[in-house]
């Protein structure tokens, strides 16, 4: 008999496999997010999150797991996924164009030192460009997860978590893994800072 055949899930297994070791190097910079972010909902911001199809379930797992809990129990934090509001994104495609259905949910909801996550396997959805463009406008802070750089959303946020794949399956599950160590080091982070928080309030109260 001879070698037993590759299987389309032994394709799919060695495309994961050739992208992770690269993708082990977003260690730092998911860490870095993660104290940011957990600064940024400590002290009552907010993460808006967007994608389209694949990745806009993403945004909303992300969302979910922020305002609920990943671990263990932990103050809820404030995050919104974009796309999850169907009335607003119905009724801004219908009057605006799709293209600007996450621009006009950020200038509604995003403020200043706000994080505005956009996900796009390609990295050239128009409107998560959009979207990156209000953000900028705010003066919020723009972060991406996308494929492999340079790409025209990696390049108009302030900075961008690239997978390298070609592959847009690997893409998303890579991801969704960002997305998971995202959550554990904001969870990570959070106590320190809800502490340092507490003590610089108390130390402003004038006996």
């Amino acid at each position: 008999m001879g070698g037993q055949r590759q299987t389309l899930l032994d394709d799919h297994v060695d495309a994961l496999a050739a992208a992770l070791g690269p993708f082990r190097r977003s260690a730092p910079l998911l860490a870095r997010w993660g104290t940011a972010l957990a600064w940024t909902v400590g002290q009552g911001g907010r993460l808006l999150v967007a994608g389209n199809g694949g990745s806009a379930a993403e945004a909303q797992h992300l969302a979910a797991e922020l305002v609920g809990k990943l671990r263990d129990d932990r103050p809820a934090l404030s995050a919104i996924a974009l796309h999850a509001e169907t009335s607003s994104l119905t009724a801004i495609a219908n009057d605006y164009g799709y293209a600007e259905v996450f621009a006009r949910q950020v200038r509604a909801h995003g403020r200043p030192d706000d994080v505005l996550l956009l996900i796009s396997s390609s990295g050239r959805s128009a409107n998560l460009l959009a979207a990156a463009a209000a953000a900028a406008e705010l003066g919020m802070r723009r972060w991406a997860f996308t494929g492999p750089a340079p790409n025209p959303l990696a390049s108009a946020c302030d900075e961008a978590l690239t997978v390298p794949s070609t592959d847009g399956q690997v893409v998303q599950e890579l991801h969704l893994v960002a997305a998971h160590v995202l959550c554990e080091q904001v969870e990570v982070a959070l106590p320190t800072v809800l502490g340092l928080i507490r003590s610089y309030s108390e130390a402003r109260v004038v006996p």
